[in-house]
């Protein structure tokens, strides 16, 4: 008995908001926005395979494995962003991080 897509939908907009209240709740941790972020990428992904397996269509299994790519590469490249940022600040908050504007 295959699993309604209606169930993989609920999932997703779960995830979706929790990363929505992740960041909106707290801005004080650069860390918690990233993750925040990324749940927000895992919900669409969700979506985009539970629709493309509904459709018998390959089409959003493939963005899938794009916005995979793009999250793995956003995730790499912001930590490497706070650990730069550590290394001269001593701290992770985002006000620390807003005071570089110049």
């Amino acid at each position: 008995m295959p699993v309604p897509v209606e169930h993989f939908l609920v999932v997703a907009a779960v995830l979706f908001t929790l990363g929505i209240f992740g960041i909106f709740l707290n801005r004080k941790n650069i860390i918690v926005i990233l993750m925040s972020i990324e749940l927000i990428l895992l919900a669409v992904n969700i979506n985009l395979i539970a629709f493309s397996a509904h459709l018998g269509d390959l089409v959003g299994q493939v963005f899938a494995m794009f916005i995979l790519t793009v999250a793995a590469a956003e995730a790499a490249i912001g930590l490497a962003i706070v650990v730069v940022v550590y290394r001269a600040r001593r701290s992770i908050a985002v006000e620390d991080i807003n005071l570089m504007k110049g």
